[in-house]
């Protein structure tokens, strides 16, 4: 009943699948008097009835009717298929019949096609046959002739012809016609050979007037035949042709010597003008026989150079092996215009990379020669480079004997840079130090782009001679007066902040005693460190440019061995000890007025009035220093910025602390202090740019801890002149104020309010009790802090860091 529903849904109640006769009655006839049309409903339902029994009656009438229809057109259907299928099967038997009728007709123009290609092939073979054994005929005879012109030309045929019958060898005529070929091949081989050592003896000087017809004709045969005996001619002709110069560059000879270099190749060049006169015509072009003999003689010079340089190598001295090895690569040089490299051992040329343009300070093209002087400055840094130059394919040739004895070079590099190393330190002693010259924004010392320079022309000159082995012996030599520049030109002319002669140590860099008196530096010393502290910085930047330039020049695998790391710590910690020195000094330079604060009478201040006297003996230093450490530093604002972080750092704990120590302190005197804590800190704020017309905006890492250390004195001083009574509110405003849980800090607080011992031991007690409960798992509460870290705790973790850098070295 359901599946009738969602298939004919009805809204009548009759048709609802939990129909209830008596609901549907009391719902026609809901009251008595509704009885009165009760005729009326029964008659409607009645015809309802009538009407379901109708449709009942037609719908099985008509099913009755469909079976009979259904059962007639599936017969009539299966006829159809029947007479379909019979169609099908007469046009396949006609298709047999066309296929066979249209092989009948096609098995003849087959046969006739096969004859016709058989009867080609034949022809075509004998043809070749007869070609062939003419043409063996033919080559025997010229062979005996000489007629090496016709027989080129020939043999090429010859050859050719031959070809087409590889796979008929099994027939004994055409093995006995390929054996003739090969026959006279060898034959014409040796003749050929028997001729060109006939017309160009191994022994003996005398030399034909000219180029022989003959011979020429003959290469053309040689190309033709085994690559051997090409290889044979070749050989045998540059071998007579250099047997002279074997001869006059004798080992024992005045002339074979490096200092006579030039003679050598002076004679190759002769020699290569000589044979494209006498017999550059003899040879085919495609043998390039001019480079294979300047090839030759390349092998053979580095040979000879190498077997006399072995002998007599207490006698080479660094000018005479680099004045031998700049004419060798200008000889190369001269070699790569002139030939393309293509008959060298790998039978190849590499078409060279263009490798993008470089970012390395080194400037400029580095293909001139070792004379060349590229300055190294600033600016540059940010020019284009130029690209390489391609590679030379005969670079090496014959320099690369040279190598062995590069030692000789590296040691007077050694020895030159020492002495160059000397020379900046007896200059800058007897020039003295720099004159004060703010406009100059703390220009390097000289010295500096001079080391760097030396440093360019010897790694330009190294990296032709080799880019091996001597490339790194060279590298350690670049490190160790890196170092000596570092320490010796640097460091070692440093201001001393002390009297002894040890020099400049980590106690003079990092002592801080209270009350301890150092000598304030003059104007000269302090444009001095600044100087220092931007050639250091110029030397960082210029030797981390340096090792990549190095990386390139050298082997790819030897990269890895290239580390100047180590160097440029060294120049980090030349920069990081001058900022030191200029903050000390400056803070040094404070120490008597913050003194003087905490020995002045605080209790005894009857009213507040303007800054007081040590607060302008601060700012007269600050504006005294700042200014002229500024504008020295103005090409290195980072690390002016670090200046005056690292101040900031030293002078902020240090003016708390003086705070303390003043003790006790009235109400009146705390209200002085304030303003003056209040005075030093926008002072401070505006440190980066004081005494400067153009007013910046400070950085704001170091603004933050201005900030911060100057708020933490200002809180210092509120809670001082908060009343004590009643102890709880006077506590709880501390923990707020201060968010600080040491009970020394709050002792110390005790103290500056003058407050008796009895009435410290209660405050103390009702401290500890109104501290907060520290968190699970920690002990000592009384040393926590509710805070970050204090600038006293940041500034002693700083110099505890120093002190480690310091004792590391």
């Amino acid at each position: 009943f359901l599946p009738s529903l969602q298939v004919f849904p009805s809204q009548d109640p009759l048709d609802r699948a939990d129909f209830n006769a008596v609901e549907y009655i009391n719902t026609l006839f809901p009251t008595e008097q509704s009885l009165a049309n009760i005729d009326e409903v029964v008659n409607k339902i009645r015809l309802k009835i009538r009407r379901l029994d109708d449709n009942i009656r037609t719908v099985v009438r008509g099913q009755t009717n469909v079976g009979q229809d259904g059962r007639q057109a599936l017969e009539e259907a299966q006829k159809a298929i029947q007479q379909l299928f019979g169609k099908i099967k007469d046009i396949k038997d006609k298709a047999e019949k066309s296929e066979q009728m249209v092989k009948e007709i096609t098995r003849d123009i087959k046969q006739l096609d096969h004859a016709k290609r058989h009867l080609t092939t034949s022809i075509t073979t004998l043809n070749h046959l007869h070609m062939l054994a003419g043409g063996v005929d033919s080559l025997e005879a010229m062979t005996r002739r000489r007629q090496y012109g016709e027989v080129a030309n020939l043999l090429q045929g010859v050859v050719n012809v031959l070809e087409h019958f590889n796979k008929y060898m099994g027939i004994p005529q055409i093995r006995q016609l390929s054996e003739r070929v090969k026959a006279a091949q060898n034959e014409l081989g040796q003749q050929i050979l028997a001729d060109f050592e006939e017309a160009f003896p191994s022994q003996g000087t005398k030399r034909p007037g000219g180029p022989s017809n003959v011979l020429r004709d003959a290469c053309l045969v040689a190309n033709v035949l085994d690559p051997r005996i090409k290889q044979e001619i070749i050989k045998k002709f540059i071998k007579q042709h250099l047997s002279e110069y074997l001869v006059l560059f004798q080992e024992n000879q005045d002339v074979a010597w490096l200092d006579k270099i030039d003679r050598r190749y002076a004679w190759i060049k002769r020699q290569l003008v000589d044979y494209e006169e006498k017999y550059g015509r003899m040879f085919p072009q495609e043998w390039c026989m001019t480079e294979r003999i300047a090839v030759e003689f390349c092998h053979v010079t580095r040979t000879e150079l190498a077997k006399i340089m072995r002998t007599r190598a207490k006698e080479i001295e660094v000018k005479l092996l680099l004045f031998a090895i700049q004419r060798t690569t200008n000889f190369e040089g001269l070699l790569a215009k002139r030939f393309s490299g293509c008959t060298l051992a790998d039978g190849t040329v590499k078409k060279p990379e263009v490798p993008p343009p470089s970012t390395n300070p080194f400037l400029e093209d580095e293909t001139g020669t070792e004379t060349d002087e590229i300055v190294i400055e600033k600016s540059d840094m940010d020019k284009p480079k130029k690209p390489k130059v391609p590679d030379n394919p005969f670079h090496g040739i014959v320099s690369k004997c040279f190598e062995p004895h590069l030692y000789v070079y590296i040691e007077s590099q050694d020895k030159n840079l020492g002495e160059l190393i000397d020379r900046f330190v007896a200059d800058f002693k007897a020039q003295g130090p720099p004159k004060p010259n703010v406009d100059e924004g703390g220009a390097v010392l000289p010295s500096c782009a001079d080391l760097f320079v030396y440093y360019k022309k010897c790694m330009v000159q190294c990296s032709q001679l080799s880019t091996g082995e001597p490339m790194i012996a060279l590298t350690t030599i670049f490190q160790k007066y890196l170092r000596e520049y570092a320490w010796k030109i640097l460091s070692g002319n440093l201001p001393k902040t002390t009297s002894s002669s040890g020099g400049l140590t980590i106690t003079s860099l990092l002592k801080e005693k209270e009350g301890s008196e150092v000598a304030k530096f003059t104007l000269e010393e302090l444009c001095l460190i600044c100087s220092i502290l931007s050639t250091a910085e110029y030397c960082l930047a210029t030797t981390q440019q340096l090792e990549e330039k190095l990386k390139e020049k050298v082997d790819a695998s030897l990269v890895e061995r290239i580390n100047l790391t180590g160097e440029m710590d060294t120049f980090s910690i030349v920069i990081s000890n001058s900022i030191q020195l200029l903050v000390q000094d400056l803070d040094a330079a404070c120490d008597p007025a913050l003194t003087a604060m905490s020995k002045m009478q605080w209790q005894n201040v009857e009213h507040v009035g303007d800054q007081s006297p040590y607060v302008t003996s601060v700012i007269l230093h600050i504006k005294q220093n700042v200014p002229i450490i500024r504008d020295n530093l103005a090409s290195t604002r980072k690390y002016f910025t670090q200046f005056c972080i690292k101040f900031a750092n030293s002078f902020i704990p240090k003016f708390i602390n003086h705070l303390f120590k003043c003790k006790p302190i009235s109400m009146v005197g705390a209200e002085q202090l304030l303003l003056d804590t209040h005075s030093l800190k926008m002072v401070l704020l505006d440190l980066p740019s004081i005494g400067s017309q153009v007013v910046r905006k400070a950085p704001a890492s170091y603004t933050k801890i201005v900030v911060k250390g100057m708020t933490r004195a200002e809180m210092i001083l509120k809670v001082v002149m908060a009343p004590h009574e009643p102890p709880v509110v006077f506590v709880d405003n501390y923990i707020k104020l201060l968010a600080d849980c040491s009970t020394d800090t709050f002792q110390k607080i005790l103290d500056m309010k003058g407050l008796k011992r009895s009435e410290q031991s209660s405050m103390l007690d009702l401290f500890r009790q109104r501290l907060p409960a520290p968190p699970s798992g920690v002990e000592n509460a009384g040393s926590l802090s509710l805070s970050a870290p204090t600038p006293e705790q940041e500034s002693s973790r700083i110099r505890k860091l120093e002190k480690l850098i310091k004792k590391r070295l």
